[in-house]
């Protein structure tokens, strides 16, 4: 979306889609802590007790977006 478009949209359709685009970056986050910590359990990457830090990352990543920012609509 250019800059100039964003800016002509009503400021509640501007919240609204700004709220979607930071649940979406956090369930991503989640996602790739997940990830991480599956390769650590396949020994794929070294373990160096990171596994449980990152399911406890992504556990609050979630549950702070969770409280945070209400799925809205279908952006």
């Amino acid at each position: 979306m250019h800059t100039s478009n964003w800016q002509t949209l009503p400021e509640a359709t501007q919240l609204v889609l700004s709220r979607e685009a930071m649940r979406r970056a956090a369930e991503t986050l989640a996602e790739h802590a997940l990830l991480l910590a599956e390769e650590i359990d396949r020994g794929t990457l070294t373990d160096r007790g990171g596994a449980e830090a990152l399911r406890l990352f992504a556990a609050v990543v979630r549950a702070t977006n969770d409280d945070a920012l209400a799925t809205v609509g279908r952006a």
